[in-house]
């Protein structure tokens, strides 16, 4: 399979070292192009890839190419590329906002997928959200599967409304994450814990719980109850937190998310 890239930034990273860690693709057949020489050379010493100034180069004879680049640059993608692509390439594409209406017309072509991946597609433990225009085949759609499924889970969605929600939640999630546990750490600094030793706990609670999550299959509410004692601890932990409306902060921001992925696409 051979793949261009367009946008050699963190996500085009993370494309790069999914698709040749699982094999999906040898790195001489990964292309990537960006507009920073540095970051080029970069991503050719680290992984073997090719590499290209130039858009139209970077998507010639490509079985499919990946759209990874800045909502703003855009406009520049669909100026180079523009009648340029194969009827048979199909184009995925994780431009934050943009529709698929609008890919299709500010690049002339049909079959195109719209994704909404997130960081931990780095080391392969993402979860891409993704729906496919009308002109991308069951073959395609298939390849899409592979190439998402190299990032971590894929999850498939018949509506592209979807994916709006998705970016509020699992592509902005992990940094509601950090944020909650980067105040976990300072809060254990607060009480006398060194802050390594904090931040191993930290990230180890996390892990585990939502291994344990997803391996338990329970509701996260009765999760939670198994680690409430009455009259203990994590009671007046969750209580101080509730007070502070943290539930209702949560709520609120990611619906503030939802509300400027739909304006990007407006």
């Amino acid at each position: 399979m051979k793949l261009g890239i367009i946008g050699g930034g963190v996500m085009g990273e993370a494309f790069v070292v999914g698709l040749t860690g699982r094999q999906i693709a040898a790195p001489s057949e990964v292309t990537v192009s960006d507009i920073r020489e540095d970051r080029l050379c970069e991503l050719a010493g680290r992984y073997g890839v090719g590499v290209t100034a130039d858009n139209v180069e970077c998507v010639r004879g490509r079985d499919v190419v990946i759209l990874a680049v800045k909502p703003q640059s855009l406009p520049e993608v669909y100026a180079d590329l523009r009648g340029r692509l194969d009827p048979g390439q199909l184009v995925i594409s994780i431009v934050a906002g943009a529709r698929l209406a609008q890919l299709s017309l500010g690049l002339d072509h049909g079959p195109i997928v719209r994704v909404m991946p997130n960081l931990p597609a780095q080391i392969g433990e993402g979860v891409s959200v993704w729906t496919a225009a009308p002109e991308v085949s069951a073959e395609q759609r298939e390849v899409a599967r592979r190439i998402l499924g190299a990032l971590g889970r894929e999850v498939w969605v018949p509506d592209e409304a979807y994916i709006d929600m998705a970016t509020a939640v699992s592509g902005s999630g992990p940094a509601y994450i950090f944020l909650f546990m980067e105040a976990m750490v300072d809060g254990a600094v607060h009480i006398g814990l060194p802050r390594e030793v904090a931040r191993e706990l930290v990230i180890q609670s996390f892990v585990g719980a939502a291994l344990f999550a997803r391996q338990s299959g329970r509701h996260l509410a009765e999760l939670k109850n198994m680690v409430t004692s009455p009259g203990g601890t994590t009671t007046e932990g969750l209580l101080m937190m509730e007070d502070a409306a943290i539930r209702a902060a949560i709520i609120r921001g990611i619906a503030a998310a939802y509300e400027k992925s739909r304006n990007l696409g407006r």
